[in-house]
């Protein structure tokens, strides 16, 4: 069977206070058109469909809309509640999605509960799906824990009872028919895209990659935003999102994945590029060499570094010399540079958890718990 594997949509996401609704139209179209051509059996939408978790009307337009043409295709629809989806919003459609393709789940359920489906596909194939939608360390490690005791033993708590969700879920994979694993959450070794929240990717929330049964035929991940394969027992990939989402993801471009499965034979995986999304590009240079280069950029969005002498009203001027410019920054000489004013430029490419991180140090407190708590405060800001 054909499956498609995509994740990390962030519809309602903003870059700098310009709005990516048609990117993301664009791109969800796209994915629609791929899943058609190929005529997917089943298609994977591994968490985050929303940025937010109170999103806009006009985001659950693109996100429903984009779901609905999707089973439109004749394929299966299995999605899962990331971290920045929430649960109960995504449990609120869930009677209007069953009467469609689209199989959904907000959290973590037991096997006969929807924890597990099962699905005929379109080509004949039988495919068992296990769904882990984003568990938090909150969902599992107590507040008096969180407080109390060792981080180590936090760490080893939150992996180990993860993994026997993880076996209770896997408990009943059939050789006779495709197994699947659709998950949000980090798994150690994964590159980071740049666009993920610093509370949700750092140490206390990763799980092995041997968590994986062997006989699961393919792991589908979400929650990381650069597309790649985690070595394991059996294929584990993550899809990445479709759209650079930050200056931090342009290293890489976005695609969706496309899974060719069968029981008692290894997955094989295609990249497929995804090419709707505009694209995220820095410049840096002086003001007149940069101006050399109008003619290259395109419609791409642009951060724009100025280096070299400062002059009243040399933002103004790139702005005018480069209408996409996003974030205008000046780097002045290091000798010009005041103390205590070097850290702009690193401020816009770190999470919240590594500046937080950084202040500790500077005020020479090193407290595992206290940047626990920041990671617990700053996930319920995100859930608010």
């Amino acid at each position: 069977m054909k499956i498609l594997h995509t994740a990390d949509w962030h519809v309602g996401r903003t870059l700098r206070g310009r709005s990516r609704a048609d990117e993301h139209r664009a791109v969800l179209d796209e994915i629609v058109a791929i899943a058609r051509e190929e005529i997917v059996d089943l298609a994977i939408v591994a968490g985050d469909l929303f940025d937010v978790s109170a999103p806009t009307p006009e985001s659950e337009e693109i996100v429903y809309r984009a779901l609905l043409a999707l089973a439109g295709t004749g394929t299966d629809v299995v999605v899962i509640a990331g971290n920045h989806d929430h649960p109960r919003r995504l449990a609120a459609v869930r009677p209007l999605l069953d009467l469609t393709r689209v199989r959904t789940a907000a959290t973590i359920a037991r096997p006969d509960e929807g924890g597990v489906v099962d699905i005929r596909t379109r080509s004949g194939g039988k495919v068992r799906v296990a769904l882990l939608p984003f568990l938090s360390q909150r969902g599992i490690i107590t507040a008096d824990q969180l407080m109390h005791a060792e981080a180590g033993e936090n760490v080893q708590r939150y992996a180990e009872r993860y993994q026997r969700v993880l076996d209770a879920l896997c408990g009943g994979f059939d050789g006779n028919c495709v197994n699947i694993v659709v998950a949000h959450t980090t798994v150690v070794g994964a590159r980071l895209g740049g666009g993920e929240r610093g509370a949700h990717t750092v140490d206390d929330y990763h799980v092995a990659a041997t968590i994986f049964p062997p006989n699961a035929h393919y792991v589908a991940l979400g929650h990381v935003h650069r597309m790649q394969q985690i070595h394991g027992a059996c294929p584990i990939w993550y899809s990445g999102a479709p759209l650079q989402l930050d200056f931090g993801e342009t290293s890489y471009e976005p695609a969706v994945l496309l899974v060719e499965a069968e029981p008692d034979v290894p997955a094989k995986v295609d990249v497929r590029p995804l090419t709707s999304g505009r694209r995220l590009r820095t410049l840096r240079g002086p003001l007149d060499a940069l101006a050399l280069r109008t003619d290259e950029v395109g419609d791409d969005y642009l951060r724009i570094i100025l280096t070299g002498s400062d002059r009243s009203g040399l933002a103004d001027e790139a702005r005018a010399l480069f209408p996409n410019a996003v974030d205008v920054m000046i780097l002045r000489d290091e000798a010009s540079v005041a103390p205590g004013t070097e850290w702009t430029l690193d401020h816009v490419r770190r999470s919240p958890a590594e500046l937080f991180d950084e202040y500790l140090g500077e005020k020479g407190v090193r407290d595992p718990d206290m940047m626990r708590l920041f990671a617990d405060l700053l996930e319920r800001d995100v859930a608010a």
